[in-house]
């Protein structure tokens, strides 16, 4: 079983000095240690503490509901457009194939978000980090909205659709770790997974808010219409939207957690041997956090991504590529399936919070075991329900599926931060979340999609997505409990 990060003082502490400090200079340290939030903390007394944290976590969820907008709308006019539209092809599943593997090409650069923007948020601020992916989020995707199609300029329409798409995901590799760490960093004593899980209703209110714009637009301008011009119109809005995110990024504070680390750092050390080397071991894990991630910590990251793939896998499957199976394969109208969806996004919000307060309580893995165990015996007969074409059970089924869900995906924003130290936690959190996303959710879709050309019949997604399920849960098994750890270190 893993160890988890120390409890002790950081590496970095040398013995004190005989010598008594000045009173002005302990007075002036306490404010410091006090505004970090953490379970070691006492009342806050700075704005760092409870008046600070309710608002630095709705930065976090405006900021990745617009990330998550951009992404879901580019998934959603791959189910409907983009395949024909930038790689016609006689064959329709050719062409949907090929869109597919579009919207995979931005998982596979999400690892090298990991490492950019894991490196900014531990060196130089998790609100850098974050203003920097949200900005390159907003130029891909008006980009997409602006391209021209295969139609009109050849070859070059693709591969520009591909070159904004890993630009898509090079800026979603960096917003998780960050959303989360900046809400948990800023969380008062005993809720942290409450305010870390704010930022995890993003991707379902950023569904949402795609579906909110997309469903009027098809009903305006018929599909038609939508095909040949209006799919454009969900990516152009996504200017108005990163402004404003921008602005409320902007405008809240660093983390105190990573504040504190990083004056630690700084803080001159006594000359000894084991302060030198801990200050030389410190100063290499600020320059080069991944691989001294995957130097100590490798197998905390490989069983945290485990524990996150069967949840991601749900996630993706319901939301992107069910709403293209539907119709195209089993008749579903398109209204049917985004209703469906729609409904179990909303429901799985509901509970995000109320889920996240448990966990604070009883501790993150009876909750996501509970989750875990949930989704891997209710995965088939929730794929199941497309053969019935009946949209109240489709709903029905959707409903209960993204609630178990939600039982997994909201402490996860608090358990796989705690698995890592200060100093490594964004470029860990991150690691393991955006594995995750790319193995369990970017190629989902792909497996998806071979598999009902092989076996006609949507159990075999129930099958898919219930053995990742399985996987997270012995993943889940094999790692601590988190809800005591220290925070600050």
């Amino acid at each position: 079983m893993p160890e988890l990060p120390s409890k002790t003082a950081p590496e970095t502490a040398g013995p004190r000095p005989a010598a008594s400090p000045p009173p002005t200079a302990k007075t002036t340290e306490q404010p410091s240690e006090r505004s970090t939030g953490t379970t070691t903390g006492t009342t806050t007394g700075t704005t760092t503490g409870k008046n600070e944290a309710p608002r630095v976590a709705v930065a976090s969820l405006v900021g990745t509901t617009i990330e998550y907008y951009d992404f879901a709308v580019y998934g959603t006019a791959s189910a409907l457009v983009l395949g024909p539209a930038f790689f016609p092809s006689g064959n329709a599943t050719v062409s949907s194939l090929a869109a597919f593997l579009t919207f995979a090409a931005a998982f596979l650069s999400r690892p090298l978000g990991v490492v950019l923007f894991g490196t900014i948020g531990d060196r130089l601020g998790r609100r850098r980090a974050l203003v920097a992916s949200l900005l390159l989020m907003g130029v891909a995707t008006v980009g997409v909205g602006l391209l021209p199609t295969y139609e009109s300029a050849g070859l070059l329409a693709p591969v520009l659709l591909v070159t904004l798409r890993l630009l898509q995901g090079v800026s979603m590799g960096g917003e998780w770790g960050g959303a989360v760490l900046l809400a948990a960093e800023h969380a008062p004593p005993g809720r942290r997974a409450l305010y870390a899980s704010i930022p995890q209703a993003g991707p379902s209110l950023g569904f949402l808010l795609s579906t909110a714009v997309i469903l009027p637009t098809l009903n305006i301008v018929g599909r038609d219409g939508f095909v040949d011009w209006a799919w454009r119109i969900p990516f152009l809005l996504s200017t108005v939207l990163v402004v404003i995110g921008l602005w409320v990024r902007t405008t809240v504070s660093e983390s105190p957690v990573f504040d504190t680390t990083a004056n630690r750092t700084t803080q001159p050390q006594p000359a000894s041997a084991s302060a030198s080397a801990s200050a030389s071991a410190s100063a290499t894990a600020s320059r080069f956090p991944l691989v001294t991630l995957l130097k100590r910590y490798p197998g905390r990251v490989l069983l945290g991504t485990g524990a996150a793939i069967g949840g991601s896998a749900v996630y993706y499957l319901t939301i992107v590529y069910s709403i293209s199976y539907g119709p195209k394969e089993l008749g579903i109208p398109q209204n049917t399936m985004l209703t469906a969806a729609s409904v179990g996004a909303a429901a799985g919000i509901a509970i995000t919070l109320p889920v996240a307060r448990l966990a604070d309580r009883i501790g993150r893995r009876p909750v996501m075991l509970t989750g875990a165990v949930g989704c891997v015996v209710w995965a088939v007969p929730m794929y199941a329900s497309l053969s019935s074409r009946n949209g109240l059970v489709i709903t029905g089924a959707y409903t209960v599926g993204l609630m178990l869900l939600a039982l997994m995906f909201s402490p996860v924003a608090a358990f796989l931060p705690e698995l890592f130290p200060a100093r490594l936690r964004y470029t860990g959190a991150s690691a393991a979340f955006i594995l995750a996303n790319t193995l369990g959710g970017g190629f989902a879709p792909l497996v998806a999609t071979w598999l009902n050309s092989n076996w006609q019949s949507p159990l075999v997604l129930g099958f898919y997505t219930g053995t990742l399920c399985l996987l997270s849960l012995l993943c889940l098994l094999a790692l601590p409990e988190t809800r005591d750890q220290e925070f600050d270190i």
